[in-house]
Formats: structure tokens, sequence, C-alpha cells
């Protein structure tokens, strides 16, 4: 089965919201639903991904259209962006870490 194809019947016949992992990690095809109108949609999340490859975040960022895709990468590369995030960094609290306790084991 194509690519298209495999598209279109998840278009078709997948729920709404539903989300399908891809062979890239942290890339997912998301079927959107019908929306004022307009009839149900296919879009691709990008939402980094764990070990497992479960999305880390509750929703990433969608993109629609390659259009989109174009527009983003041209943001990503903006070295202003890079400068904005570093200073941030340095005046957002660093995250904590839970500590992760070690199980007691009782040796015999």
């Amino acid at each position: 089965m194509s690519l298209e194809a495999k598209l279109a019947d998840f278009l078709k016949s997948g729920k709404d919201w539903e989300r399908k992992p891809t062979s890239v990690p942290g890339v997912f095809v998301l079927r959107m639903p019908p929306f004022k109108g307009s009839p149900a949609r296919l879009a691709v999340e990008l939402n980094p991904a764990d070990e497992a490859g479960r999305p880390t975040r509750k929703r990433g960022v969608l993109l629609r259209s390659s259009i989109e895709l174009a527009e983003y990468k041209k943001l990503m590369g903006d070295e202003r962006l890079t400068s904005l995030l570093k200073s941030i960094d340095s005046l957002s609290p660093k995250p904590v870490k839970k500590e992760e306790r070690e199980p007691e084991i009782i040796e015999i």
C-alpha cells in the first residue's frame, strides 16, 4: 500500500484527533476533525518522542501544509531566535529533576 493510500485510509477511517506515529521519531500524522464547514483533514505534528516513540508533550507543533513547513524552517534558521532562547534560558529557573530513588534491595 502506498503512502498516499495509507494517508487516504487514515483520513477516511481515523477518529477525530487520532495521532499515528511515522517511521521518523517525533513526527506524527494527526487527523483533524471537520470545522466550520471544512472537511476533516490531516496534519503533521512535530513532537519530540521518548525512547518508546511516544510524544513527550501533550501537543506539538502542527503543520498543515508544505508552505507552513517552509515558513517554520525560515523562522528556525534565524540566529536571533537562538539568541532570544539563550537569553530566556539564562533568566528562567532550571527545571527540577525528580530524584529517582533506587529501589531498596535486600541483600541476602
